[in-house]
């Protein structure tokens, strides 16, 4: 993955994402961690594309993030489900393809399934989300990102309405997509998953990027930003 944040600023009532500058390249599952009002989740929509600096650039993998190319190259988990709440599991993802990738009925089905197989859902596949747990909605959540067969995957605290035992259960799932050879940038405040999956970490406070390196910097933190946010959350 090659990532390049230029001069970006993206502001609210006030700046969230302050001048940031940042060059990345050869990582594939980078974690974006920090406090909550850090910036960190408005840095991964920015780098989605799902909402426009107020300043600056952003280019992932050679594509500018506004580029129609690149929006179907990604996928993007939300922390709340975002399922169609009248819609089976299946026909959740399989709509999908043939509303926004052209994809024959038969053939959408057939992707479907198999995503849904994938995150271990196939006994779920023609149940509503109301009925099922929101573990099983999130993983199916994920298999409708991976059904668009994307290059690389967003995901924003995909965990962080879970107890325990959901939290494994999906963060299971994503373990294994990557080893489908997929992407990844996140938002997580699991750390122990961080310390698991990600290959390279991306720490932020109050808008700016305070400390960045391999997932060794949350064993050996030399701001005193991450020192302090360590001692505090793990």
């Amino acid at each position: 993955m090659k990532l390049s944040i230029k001069n970006l600023t993206h502001t609210y009532d006030t700046d969230v994402c302050k001048n940031l500058q940042f060059e990345l390249e050869g990582y594939n599952s980078i974690a974006i961690i920090g406090a909550s009002g850090s910036g960190k989740s408005t840095l991964l929509r920015l780098l989605s594309g799902l909402e426009k600096p107020t300043k600056g650039s952003l280019v992932v993998n050679d594509y500018a993030v506004d580029d129609e190319v690149y929006r179907k190259k990604i996928g993007f988990v939300f922390q709340q489900h975002n399922l169609f709440p009248h819609l089976t599991l299946e026909r959740n993802i399989s709509l999908i393809l043939e509303k926004t990738r052209g994809v024959d009925p038969i053939e959408a089905k057939r992707i479907a399934l198999e995503s849904l197989a994938l995150v271990q859902l196939s006994d779920q596949t023609y149940k509503l989300p109301k009925n099922v747990s929101g573990g099983q909605a999130q993983r199916a959540s994920i298999a409708r990102a991976f059904a668009l067969n994307p290059d690389l995957i967003f995901l924003d605290e995909p965990t962080s309405s879970l107890d325990p035992v959901l939290t494994y259960e999906v963060l299971s799932a994503v373990k294994d997509l990557k080893k489908l050879g997929k992407s990844f940038v996140f938002v997580t405040h699991v750390m122990s998953f961080v310390k698991e999956f990600a290959d390279y970490v991306i720490f932020m406070d109050q808008g700016n990027i305070i400390e960045h390196g391999l997932p060794t910097i949350l064993t050996f933190p030399k701001s005193k930003e991450l020192q302090f946010f360590i001692s505090h959350i793990m």
